[in-house]
């Protein structure tokens, strides 16, 4: 189970998608930024990626064996926490378990010693880019696309989905698991 940290809508973000859907500033605030929001969270399901950096956590067995994390692309591991049926989490030594983390953000946690915990937590650092300004064009475009969409169909009920052109723009960004 993959949980986030929620994520702050910054200012450049905000400016970006006024000046793409040439809002005055201000004028509707709340609902773009809600537009923005949407955008961002359905590109991220879409495409399989956090696209702005931030902390993850995931929740999982503590078989031996290696596991792939859902919260890619990793860039750091903070801990991991074992979660025992019964009593307080503890946090396990860092020769407890071992993780690998491959050049596209992939990564590989296996549990050495478990201890008493049936299940572990991992704590860390996800995302594509740092912030707002530093994600590929591409992708901006693409969640920009979507916020206008979310934006314009706001209050209709009969709206078809978002468009090709923002699906188009995300797609070579997706991310495919085989299970």
């Amino acid at each position: 189970m993959l949980s986030l940290d929620p994520l702050g809508l910054d200012s450049a973000m905000l400016d970006e998608a006024r000046a793409y859907l040439r809002v005055e500033p201000a004028e509707d605030d709340p609902s773009l930024a809600a537009a923005v929001m949407a955008a961002l969270g359905h590109a991220e399901q879409f495409t399989r990626t956090i696209l702005i950096r931030r902390n993850a956590s995931e929740i999982l067995s503590a078989c031996s064996g290696w596991q792939i994390l859902e919260a890619v692309p990793v860039q750091s591991i903070a801990a991991v926490t074992g979660v025992p049926a019964e009593g307080a989490r503890f946090l396990l030594a860092n020769d407890a378990w071992e993780a690998k983390i491959g050049s596209h953000g992939d990564a590989y946690i296996r549990i050495i010693n478990p201890g008493i915990a049936g299940r572990v937590e991992i704590s860390c650092q996800s995302g594509l880019a740092p912030d707002w300004s530093s994600l590929p064009e591409i992708l901006r475009l693409g969640v920009l696309r979507l916020a206008a969409h979310f934006y314009a169909h706001r209050d209709c009920a009969t709206d078809a989905g978002p468009p090709a052109a923002a699906r188009v723009l995300l797609l070579p960004w997706r991310r495919l698991r085989l299970i």
